[in-house]
């Protein structure tokens, strides 16, 4: 490597991703490589027993189970801690459409940040139900002066300044949460992300956004959803459902313990009864000098599948909920810890009618010495593309604010007068759940 593309290396800010699952809590520690792909210094995960479908349920439970994971990672990365991004899911996610409107008093320049910047924070003064409050707010596309249809302007020249918004909330008590949490945890918030929006940045094309995609992320508690046409974000959805409940279907359907329902799930199991034979049968120990218990392999097949097409059917409501069931040419694509499950794909084909693809995070991963042979591997599994995409997310976030930092004055600004800082998404919902921004980020605020 010559010595040109190792400082550009060292150059290249250190992020940490923070996911918070129902059956894991996972700390990703990365930064973007020469090439432009995401470089993992460092991997911590740890059971998350104080989540439950993705809500937290108990804050000292949550709080040691962070603290493990941030060990773990920062042992392996050599990195010292402090500023994450943190993923957000759980049933009371909610989203909706909106419309903002900007008239521009300076008609002399072309349409800048700032303006963009104004029409997003007037989104955030929207009347929301009680106790709920906006997390993202997602310029679509832009309307200048009637001509509609733009998805980048500015440069451009115009009066009138329109734009349709995608605008996802969240309970205030669960944001406050997770945000204590991480407080707790001696550790500082960066942004907080939807973990949908995450989980697409790691497994998601441009080409597949552009042609009209639903990401499907199953995760332990919950199945996130989000999907993308004319690669634009239009609709997103939290399901109540995930590979937990498929456990307990099990552990009650075969009268087994709840470790071993998990590990017939995992070893033995699959979403399509049709393809296991009759005479195959599986051999679980008994409880303490019982006779152990035989199992069918397609009666297994039969519980999970029941399950699983009842998550579909919740997915393939909120497709057409969406109105954009018929202009999805990319289909499905299924990823975390439950789509590693046998034949899950042909059973979504099967339910929807749309193609299916399982999606796995590695192709923004760049080649790793640092990390040892299976943790390099291990990070190619769907189980991590929430938080490989919290990482992605953070760098961008992090490039977007040096970037905005080694920004000149433009003409008409004074010498001294800096361009308006870029909006953080997250600024307003912080202030109001006692959270923190770290927006002046530098390598030693995570080195020692």
């Amino acid at each position: 490597m010559d010595k040109s593309s190792t400082a550009q290396s060292k150059s290249s800010p250190i992020v940490v991703g923070l996911d918070i699952g129902t059956t894991k809590i996972c700390v990703t520690v990365g930064r973007r490589s020469n090439h432009g792909k995401i470089e993992i210094l460092g991997i911590g995960k740890a059971e998350s027993s104080g989540v439950t479908r993705g809500v937290v349920s108990n804050i000292q439970k949550t709080v040691q189970s962070i603290v493990q994971a941030v060990e773990q990672a920062s042992a392996q990365s050599n990195v010292d801690i402090k500023i994450v991004n943190v993923g957000i899911a759980g049933q009371h996610i909610k989203s909706l459409q909106h419309r903002g409107i900007f008239t521009r008093k300076d008609l002399n320049n072309e349409i800048q940040r700032k303006d963009i910047d104004k029409l997003i924070e007037d989104m955030y003064k929207l009347v929301m139900p009680p106790g709920e409050e906006i997390i993202h707010v997602l310029p679509q596309e832009f309307t200048i002066d009637n001509e509609p249809g733009i998805k980048d302007p500015i440069g451009m020249a115009g009066v009138r300044l329109e734009a349709n918004f995608h605008i996802i909330s969240g309970h205030v008590s669960a944001i406050k949460n997770i945000l204590k949490c991480v407080n707790n945890a001696s550790l500082e918030t960066q942004e907080l992300i939807l973990e949908p929006l995450a989980s697409s940045e790691a497994v998601l094309s441009e080409d597949e956004k552009e042609a009209g995609v639903v990401l499907v992320d199953i995760g332990g508690g919950t199945t996130d959803l989000a999907i993308f046409h004319e690669g634009i974000i239009r609709h997103t959805a939290v399901i109540p459902f995930g590979g937990n409940i498929v456990t307990e279907d099990i552990r009650e359907g075969c009268s087994v313990m709840r470790n071993q329902a998990e590990l017939l799930k995992i070893r033995f199991g699959s979403a399509l009864a049709a393809e296991n034979k009759d005479n195959e049968i599986i051999c679980v120990p008994g409880l303490r000098g019982r006779e152990p218990k035989e199992i069918s392999v397609k009666n297994l097949a039969h519980i999970i599948q029941a399950r699983m097409e009842e998550i579909i059917d919740y997915v393939y409501h909120e497709i057409k909920a969406s109105g954009y069931e018929k202009k999805l040419i990319a289909g499905i694509v299924v990823t975390g810890g439950g789509a590693q499950l046998k034949h899950l794909s042909q059973l979504v084909e099967y339910n929807t009618g749309l193609d299916c693809r399982v999606g796995y995070p590695n192709e923004h991963l760049a080649k790793n010495e640092v990390l040892p042979k299976n943790v390099y591997e291990e990070l190619k599994s769907p189980l991590y593309a929430t938080g490989i995409g919290l990482l992605i997310k953070g760098i961008q976030k992090t490039e977007e604010l040096q970037e905005w930092r080694n920004q000149k004055p433009r003409s008409g600004e004074s010498e001294g007068e800096k361009p308006k800082k870029p909006g953080s998404i997250l600024d307003i919902i912080l202030k109001k759940a006692g959270g923190w921004i770290k927006d002046d980020i530098k390598d030693e605020d995570y080195i020692k």
